[in-house]
């Protein structure tokens, strides 16, 4: 009967919350600020291309003249341009609308800037002119560097593969990095998104007066269970539409949108160290969706809660502010603060773990205690939420509750 409840409460929490409008308006905002900017993204480029490909036909006009002996005419002339009499004449030439553009270089270009002037065609397309300047240069050192080879080397392309080595074995480094670090950003993402849910989801029943006559059918323990549950189906959902956007623009706009090329074949899964961040996402999950609950328990309305909906969400950014630390000097003392505070331990731990900086030992005892403090805060969730059902113009008094005071909680 039991299992059959908890079914129940589950199939109804979830069809409740997607099938709200703003679930929908929440969930689908992030996937259509993101397909917006990539729009953006995709028009701009699109632009700088055609742009660039007008800059390497040189499209207007201009003149030049060389106190370097570095530029070399037929390399101007394939531009289209011609060599100036002298730096006013140059100058007055493209004042009075004669030439489009002129470029001064100066004895020393390593030194001294190359001096641009041109008419103005709008903020976003003034840059051709240096654009055409610098590929002149550019390309007059290639031919006197007679080498394609050294004029590359000399342009800064060159291409390094570094290869670590830790305790004697190669080190994955960012490939290595990335995969436990995914357990961060769903961490991140379920509770800025879920967690006004996970506050109201007993808030609700109180403000519509049925909490009474849902306990006379339901048992406690499976009414909360089954509300977890389906927040957590419900932040899967989320993710899935968070996604989805940045699938398509990846398999099918890459190049246009300049995303970087990943070789997913290349990442390193180490399951030692994506076993412990599961870990420390369930229990990070389990603390804090159970300090929502019970906090929507003890306050009266979803008005009252919100204050401390602010003070949880800062929790969970509190270790950002010392990441360098994290990061590098795992020993010192605010680190192994944050790293046992257990509203600062998930992100802290998923971190470390991400970096190879917590022992087999410290994550050990790091999940032992998420989920030891995160059974206790939803137990007492079920006791604040049994007694405060009949509390609904005032907050709970945690004492009360908990059988501390003068009072009972209710049977």
């Amino acid at each position: 009967m039991s299992h059959h409840n908890l079914r129940t409460v589950v199939g109804f929490e979830v069809r409740r919350t997607i099938t709200r409008k703003r679930f929908w308006i929440a969930t689908l905002i992030v996937p259509l600020v993101v397909a917006v900017v990539f729009g953006l993204i995709y028009i701009s480029n699109s632009s700088t291309n055609r742009s660039l490909a007008a800059q390497k036909h040189a499209t207007f006009t201009f003149a030049y003249t060389d106190a370097s002996g570095l530029v070399l005419g037929p390399v101007v002339k394939k531009f289209g341009g011609e060599r100036a009499p002298s730096v006013a004449q140059g100058i007055a030439d493209v004042k009075s609308g004669r030439l489009d553009a002129f470029f001064a270089y100066p004895a020393d270009p390593t030194r001294r800037a190359v001096r641009v002037y041109g008419s103005d065609v709008g903020i976003f397309n003034n840059g051709k002119y240096a654009s055409v300047a610098t590929e002149i240069l550019q390309l007059s050192a290639d031919v006197k560097i007679a080498s394609p080879t050294l004029a590359l080397l000399a342009r800064g392309a060159v291409k390094v593969d570094s290869t670590t080595f830790k305790d004697g074995v190669r080190s994955p480094g960012l490939n290595g990095l990335i995969p436990p670090l995914i357990y961060l950003l769903i961490f991140y993402v379920v509770l800025v998104m879920l967690g006004n849910q996970m506050l109201n989801s007993t808030l609700e029943e109180k403000e519509n007066r049925v909490t009474e006559m849902i306990l006379t059918t339901v048992n406690p323990n499976t009414l909360i269970t089954g509300k977890i549950l389906s927040l957590f189906i419900a932040g899967v959902v989320q993710m899935m539409v968070f996604i989805s956007p940045i699938i398509i623009a990846y398999l099918f706009f890459r190049s246009t949108l300049n995303l970087p090329n990943l070789d997913l074949s290349a990442l390193v899964f180490n399951a030692e160290r994506m076993l412990i961040g599961a870990l420390l996402l369930l229990g990070g999950f389990t603390l804090f969706t159970g300090t929502l609950v019970a906090i929507g328990a003890v306050m009266p309305t979803a008005k009252e809660a919100g204050a401390f909906f602010g003070v949880m969400m800062a929790l969970i950014f509190i270790p950002f502010y010392a990441v360098s630390l994290i990061v590098s000097h795992p020993g010192a003392l605010i680190v192994q603060v944050f790293t046992y505070f257990p509203y600062t331990a998930p992100i802290t731990g998923m971190i470390r773990n991400a970096f190879g900086s917590l022992s087999i030992v410290e994550s050990l005892v790091l999940v032992v205690e998420l989920y030891a403090f995160g059974y206790v805060v939803i137990r007492l969730a079920i006791q604040l939420f049994r007694y405060g059902s009949i509390e609904y113009t005032r907050k709970v008094s945690i004492r009360t509750a908990l059988g501390w005071g003068t009072s009972r909680p209710r049977s």
